[in-house]
């Protein structure tokens, strides 16, 4: 019966995919381009190896690929027949939800279309572009649960993601999750008549950045009711039967560790622990468990243990007595040198799936430029570079970035390759106006004090595209960490960002002599504002600043004349938010930047490395109405910049690469003995 529901949803997919195909963009007349934190270096594709222990005798089973190969795809789960994968894939510049055909032993390598399951475009207005994320479908086949991002929060640093029921049959969608409450990483029992979902419940998120604190709820899979708070403190789970979750939490010794609950339904059907106990002991993380009906007393887990760098899937077998939970290893002695996230187990408990990046063997190396589908495409373009502080040349056909370290150069048509022009650390990148390759950043160590020596420099490529000369002309002295310059429209002035009073505050000096030319203070206080702008038309600077808490780690975006009046905040998220790297739109009456407005959209410890996993973009007016999410993602945006120039996919095509496949990090504090790390989007160098 399985079987058939999931050939009618294939067949079904097929027609509503054709309907859906999505309408050429419009006329546009600008280009947003921002960075997303190691993104561009995944290639993840979805695996899965036998779930049985390998004997001492036998060599490593054959990892077989799930998905093909096709962008980034990941977090993938058996339908109820087993033969068919969910997973999310970011292909066509969004993060959507695709089914496809599990091949057999003997065409497993053989490649094969996914099927992009329907989208519910009345009932999500943000459904083209939303993150959709861990997608189940119930036993018949005919819905799918998800999270989504497609519904705005009610107010900012809440997280837009949702718990969503869609009737595939009828593209009915029903949201499960009550408003202002956020849900992630849901799963549905093998009945279908519940879902837990890790929630931080009606207080909404505090800011965490590594473990969420969150609680596991319960309710109905059909519409949300009889949601209950089940389990205290926990995260990620997975039902092993109708009455068991499995679930992780991190503990007060910082060990992640797995936990059982048996769940218990009271006469009215609310849900309640009737018991918890830890599964995993201290002295190791395990995480992200899944369990299936098929493969009784067996738990997969993800793990980083003493000793090694990667997380690895492990088995773990909890139905021996008194307590003794044997182990056995899944992925290490197949790929021992890579990272294997979030694991899921077949229905039929053959099978273990996971995802990890696929290399770059097969030669597809990861694009330098990715077209994300913009939410406004009759007004700008959107890509992501595989780089930080992009700035294009004001004629658009050059773009400079950094790599922290390295400061680069690349023809934006992806002719002539990426071209590295200094190869210490620099940060960020503007280009003069007024005289042609001339690229302003700044030289030194990133997240310094006051007092290090951070100089702002002119770089010169030359005078035209044939000559490959390159100057460097420092333009301030006296150390004081001075960073972050941007230039006037006329070409006669630079502000930037200094700290020699002992503050972090805004000066204007000559572009073209430095400080030796003249140098004037725009702001003075006890705080801290960076991050500067100075807007196409010339009268607006706009920056980032902790005035408002000094000290406090909230940025907002703040505007001032050159002249130092008209001192005004823009946006804020809320109190301890941060809205960062503000850059003006072309027609200096809108700006792009980087916040915690939406908050965080999954449980951080499922994906690589963030510092920030918060990220997204936005936009606003000047005056601080018309505020715009553009970005939607579980993993960390930042640095944004906006030229006049329309950049359209095809401009790009694959041309330009990134550095590589696969260079990545796992998370920072994941690491034994690892200490928290400094944060991106509230960087303010």
């Amino acid at each position: 019966m399985a079987g058939r529901a999931t050939q009618f949803l294939v067949l079904l997919l097929v027609g509503l995919l054709v309907l859906a195909a999505p309408a050429p963009a419009l006329a546009a007349d600008g280009t947003i381009v921002f960075t997303t934190l190691g993104r561009s270096r995944y290639a993840f594709d979805i695996f899965a190896l036998p779930l049985a222990p390998l004997s001492s005798s036998s060599s490593p089973a054959a990892e077989a690929r799930l998905s093909d190969g096709a962008s980034v795809n990941y977090n993938g789960n058996f339908a109820p027949s087993a033969d068919s994968l969910l997973f999310v894939s970011e292909r066509y510049g969004t993060i959507n939800l695709y089914i496809s055909p599990i091949p057999s032993a003997s065409d497993s390598g053989s490649r094969r279309e996914a099927l992009e399951v329907p989208e519910a475009a009345p009932l999500l207005p943000w459904d083209p572009i939303a993150l959709k994320d861990r997608p189940s479908l119930t036993p018949d086949g005919a819905h799918l649960v998800y999270v989504s991002t497609a519904e705005p929060a009610e107010a900012p640093r809440r997280s837009w993601a949702a718990v969503y029921n869609t009737h595939l049959p009828s593209g009915s969608t029903r949201r499960l999750t009550p408003r202002g409450v956020a849900d992630f990483s849901p799963a549905v029992s093998p009945s279908g008549e519940w879902t837990a979902a890790a929630s931080p419940g009606p207080d909404g998120w505090g800011g965490e950045v590594e473990d969420l604190d969150t609680d596991i709820y319960v309710f109905r899979t059909s519409d949300g009711s009889r949601r209950t708070l089940a389990v205290r403190d926990g995260g990620w789970p997975t039902w092993a039967d109708e009455t068991t979750i499995f679930f992780h939490r991190r503990d007060s010794d910082g060990w992640y560790g797995v936990y059982r609950a048996k769940i218990s339904f009271a006469g009215d059907a609310r849900v309640s622990a009737a018991s918890v106990e830890r599964v995993t002991p201290p002295g190791f993380h395990a995480f992200t468990p899944a369990a299936s009906p098929g493969a009784p007393g067996l738990v997969a887990v993800a793990t980083r243990r003493p000793g090694t760098d990667y997380r690895h899937i492990e088995v773990i077998d909890v139905s021996g007595g008194g307590g003794a939970n044997a182990y056995f290893e899944v992925t290490r002695p197949v790929a021992p040198r890579a990272h294997h996230f979030n694991p899921f187990i077949s229905p039929d408990g053959a099978r273990v799936g996971y995802h990890r990046c696929r290399g770059s063997g097969n030669g597809d190396s990861p694009l330098l430029l990715e077209s994300i589908k913009s939410p406004a495409p009759d007004t700008f373009s959107l890509f992501r570079i595989d780089g930080s502080y992009p700035s294009f040349s004001h004629d658009g056909k050059r773009i400079a970035f950094v790599g922290l370290p390295g400061l680069f150069v690349v023809n934006s048509d992806g002719s002539g390759g990426r071209r590295r022009i200094f190869s210490g650390n620099a940060f960020p990148t503007a280009w003069d106006w007024k005289r042609k390759g001339i690229i302003y950043t700044s030289i030194g160590p990133d997240f310094a004090s006051e007092r290090t020596e951070v100089d702002v420099v002119a770089v010169s490529l030359g005078d035209d595209e044939e000559d490959s000369s390159i100057s460097i002309k420092k333009l301030t002295v006296g150390g004081g960490n001075n960073a972050f310059p941007s230039p006037s429209p006329d070409g006669k002035w630079i502000v930037f960002r200094s700290g020699r009073s002992g503050h972090k505050n805004l000066y204007i000096m000559d572009a073209e002599d430095g400080e030796a030319g003249g140098i004037r203070r725009l702001t003075e206080g006890p705080w801290s504002d960076t991050m500067c702008n100075w807007s196409p038309d010339g009268e607006w600077i706009a920056f980032a600043s902790d005035r408002h808490n000094p000290g406090g780690g909230s940025f907002a975006i703040y505007m001032v004349h050159p002249n130092g009046t008209g001192l005004r905040r823009v946006v804020h998220s809320d109190d301890g938010g941060r809205t960062n790297h503000p850059w003006f739109s072309p027609d200096s009456k809108s700006l792009v930047f980087t916040t915690d407005y939406a908050a965080v959209s999954a449980e951080p410890i499922s994906n690589p490395h963030h510092y920030q996993p918060y990220g997204e973009i936005f936009t606003v007016n000047i005056d601080g109405s018309g505020i715009r999410r553009l970005t939607h993602n579980s993993f960390e945006d930042g640095t944004p910049s906006w030229t006049p120039y329309y950049l359209k996919p095809e401009d790009v095509g694959e041309t330009l690469q990134a550095s590589g496949a696969c260079a990545f990090e796992d998370c920072h504090w994941l690491n034994i003995d690892a200490k928290p790390h400094g944060l991106m989007c509230g960087r303010h160098g």
